[in-house]
């Protein structure tokens, strides 16, 4: 039986992190930042708040968005439900996961005063702690029902704090033993407040591992690798723990395959269809009165998130494709006010929602020969048709993820994006650009909490 969990504790506390592979974590971890802030204007706030309220809640943890503060477990569990609230959150295209609000929600809660380069030292393991996980355990882990955002994101955020704390690697084995009796999230809770809550509840459950096992908390030296452990438990017979520790750093997921950060404010596998109705848009120049019918096409497994057709609110409108195209149908300009509640209810996107279909084609996974190893949102091509009361008719055909490396967002498209979200959670515009400014400057930053203040309300 390999060593992992052992020797996950030992690549945490000797990895050094190339200056550009740091130069590369910057965009997602600004990205994670602007998207908690949405999470704070989003409808998941008031009950957060209210739970902040009913236990009386104060601390040294900064509630991004807010003028709160908080115990530092508590800090992380509302900044990253905040990150995944609005689905605005990264991902990556090796593995079904979001690691980045997980991870960074540990960091700024549990470890707030770093310097810039310490900071993303500690995000780039975290991330990698996660991903390399992720892809070791297989999709089947995904299909069989787990959030990978949290069973495996709470690894990631152990990594990150026990880098960040530098925790002697025995203490660091300790708590990923701790992590691995709380690691969860099932997908039934998509469209629900339940999945953000998953990556809140990561983070804070990382802290509480973290601050467990460095408080001398006792737990199990081999809990990812043994009989009865993690990979036994969550993992099936493809799952692969020997292949985690040859990958570490070899090279770094943040490099490659890299992050990718989303154009649209819902579920990942729904970006290529909009990207593809938006093509169909500038050739037929159609509005909604214009559409007959608008049809998309995707590979096997691609609609496993996508769980509304008939979406009643705006966390179900985030996993909805038929309303994803209805929106475009209707505007092209997507925003967070298109996956929200009023925007979901309005007559005119749900008079749309019986003209759209969305089905499942094996000859759309024809030339990739792993999509069925593949996240949903980057299985083989998608093509969208659409036809236009007049009898026009077009198809595109969409193969690269919008924000992925491949495809990437600019930096003018992530400020813009940055300061949406900023504004959603109710920030001055100049407050949140200095914000945005001095993160992007961040391998110059001596104490990161000065710039944690600029996110505050």
């Amino acid at each position: 039986m390999i060593d992992l969990t052992a020797g996950l504790a030992s690549f945490l506390a000797g990895a050094r992190i190339p200056a550009a592979v740091r130069e590369k974590a910057k965009r997602p971890l600004i990205d994670t930042a602007g998207v908690m802030l949405s999470g704070a204007g989003s409808e998941v706030a008031p009950p957060l708040i209210r739970y902040l309220d009913a236990h009386h809640a104060m601390g040294p943890g900064i509630v991004l968005g807010t003028a709160r503060t908080a115990p530092a477990e508590i800090a992380a569990l509302v900044n990253g439900t905040f990150g995944h609230a609005l689905d605005f959150d990264d991902g990556i295209v090796s593995a079904p996961v979001h690691p980045s609000s997980v991870v960074v929600a540990a960091l700024l809660a549990g470890a707030p005063r770093l310097a810039g380069p310490a900071l993303l030292d500690a995000y780039v393991l975290g991330v990698e702690v996660a991903v390399k996980l992720a892809v070791a355990i297989g999709i089947e882990h995904y299909h069989r029902g787990w959030h990978g955002t949290g069973t495996l994101g709470i690894f990631g955020a152990v990594a990150a704090l026990a880098r960040a704390r530098r925790l002697d690697p025995l203490v660091t084995q300790t708590a990923f033993g701790l992590a691995a009796s709380m690691a969860s999230g099932v997908q039934r809770n998509f469209g629900t407040m339940g999945k953000p809550l998953h990556t809140g509840w990561a983070a804070r459950n990382a802290v509480v591992a973290v601050e467990l096992a460095a408080a001398g908390f006792s737990a199990a030296q081999d809990a990812l690798e043994a009989d009865s452990g993690f990979f036994a438990v969550y993992g099936n017979d493809r799952s692969d723990p020997g292949r985690v520790l040859n990958e570490l750093g070899n090279p770094y997921a943040i490099d490659d395959p890299g992050m990718s950060l989303k154009r649209y404010a819902c579920c990942y596998a729904s970006h290529r269809p909009i990207e593809g109705l938006l093509a169909l848009r500038r050739v037929l120049n159609f509005s909604e009165h214009d559409i007959e019918s608008v049809r998309c096409v995707l590979a096997p497994g691609s609609l496993r998130a996508l769980i509304y057709p008939r979406p009643r609110n705006g966390l179900e409108g985030k996993f909805s494709l038929e309303y994803a195209l209805a929106a475009g149908v209707i505007d092209p300009r997507y925003s967070l006010w298109t996956f929200g509640d009023e925007a979901v209810n309005r007559p005119a996107a749900q008079a749309l929602l019986p003209r759209i279909t969305v089905l499942e084609d094996a000859r759309c996974a024809v030339g990739d020969a792993h999509a069925a190893a593949r996240g949903p949102s980057r299985r083989g091509f998608v093509e969208v048709h659409a036809v236009t009361r007049d009898g026009q008719h077009a198809m595109s055909r969409v193969d690269k993820l919008p924000g992925s490396p491949d495809q990437p967002l600019e930096w003018s498209e992530l400020r813009a994006k940055f300061l949406d979200c900023a504004g959603a959670a109710g920030l001055d515009a100049g407050r949140a650009g200095s914000a945005f400014d001095q993160l992007a400057a961040l391998e110059h930053c001596e104490n990161v909490t000065s710039i944690v203040q600029l996110l505050r309300r």
